[in-house]
């Protein structure tokens, strides 16, 4: 049963400034673009995945896998129910966080729809997210996550089309690297390849998304 509910642009965004020390999300007033399409959100399910009232198309982005090859995203994932989330390695709590949850709901499909869900990590640090060290990070959560790196000014423009606010990394004075990405988790259908489902910090939980992901997999309002 769905719990109407209209959330604010800032809410759907649900941009997270996140540094090597210190990582969370920012879910106040005030933040984010709100002509992203990740604001069209019509309602949300109690403690769910939030439903987009007008779902997104994928992101157009040719990128470098782990193995060092190219990747198109929208060809790659054509027809497969996909998850797409933009983080980095180095994060020390909301991204490992984020791909332990969807690999431990994973683990609980079975071994059919296992095979069918594309999950895929886009890294919004690429100067220092290589393939090599993407595909070691990535196999502590799944062997089967695709990791994506490239080109900066690409990857922002991509998340951007989706609603999902990045920044470039910078150093600060004492060292410590800061960056800036949302924290929210993008399902795509495999019936029409569009978002339809958005899943923020709050949301992606292992527990929720064990429950959800098998009508994601379908394609189906979760």
């Amino acid at each position: 049963m769905l719990k109407r509910k209209t959330l604010t642009a800032a809410a759907a965004l649900c941009a997270a400034a996140l540094t090597l020390t210190a990582c969370g999300s920012d879910d106040t007033s005030g933040s984010g673009d709100k002509t992203d399409p990740a604001a069209n959100v019509q309602s949300e399910q109690k403690k769910g995945g939030a439903l987009l009232d007008k779902p997104f198309a994928k992101p157009d982005l040719t990128l470098t896998d782990t193995k060092g090859k190219e990747y198109d995203l929208i060809e790659e994932t054509k027809g497969s129910p996909t998850l797409l989330f933009f983080g980095y390695t180095h994060c020390p709590d909301v991204c490992p966080l984020t791909m332990s949850n969807i690999a431990i709901a994973k683990s609980k499909l079975s071994k059919a729809e296992q095979e069918k869900l594309r999950v895929v990590f886009v890294t919004s640090d690429p100067e220092r997210d290589t393939p090599k060290r993407l595909g070691k990070w990535l196999r502590m959560q799944d062997t089967s996550f695709i990791g994506l790196t490239g080109d900066f000014d690409t990857i922002q423009a991509g998340a951007r089309s989706v609603g999902v606010h990045i920044e470039p990394s910078y150093e600060k004075k004492n060292g410590d690297v800061v960056s800036t990405h949302g924290a929210q988790v993008l399902a795509f259908s495999p019936k029409s390849d569009e978002g339809y489902v958005l899943y923020t910090e709050r949301t992606s939980t292992a527990k929720i998304l064990e429950k959800e992901l098998p009508a994601i997999v379908k394609g189906e309002t979760p």
